[in-house]
């Protein structure tokens, strides 16, 4: 079994999350945990498990979540791919302006 810190940090790409978060933003995530609806995540798709994205828990859905981007023009979520599995809850921004998330 290999150890994990219970935290880590992920850098958000793309537009999807804008206008909360935005392309460049450093994310601290805490691990595991129980997510709810409303809580930015960080999670795999089932359907592509190779990505990693930062997105809004919407609900629970066949063991999973279904998870969507804020910003509605981009459908690079659970629209497109399916549940996914929430590897942990964004706890806060660290760059470029901290911010506390959810």
């Amino acid at each position: 079994m290999r150890w994990q810190l219970p935290l880590f940090a992920v850098l958000v790409r793309g537009p999807s999350m804008a206008p909360a978060l935005r392309s460049g933003d450093a994310l601290v995530v805490r691990r595991g945990g129980r997510a709810r609806a409303g809580d930015v995540v960080v999670a795999r798709f089932r359907s592509r498990p190779d990505l990693l994205v930062v997105k809004r828990a919407v609900r629970e859905q066949a063991g999973g979540w279904w998870i969507e981007g804020d910003n509605t023009l981009v459908e690079d979520d659970s629209r497109a791919y399916g549940v996914a599995d929430v590897i942990g809850r964004v706890w806060f921004r660290y760059y470029p302006r901290l911010g506390r998330l959810g």
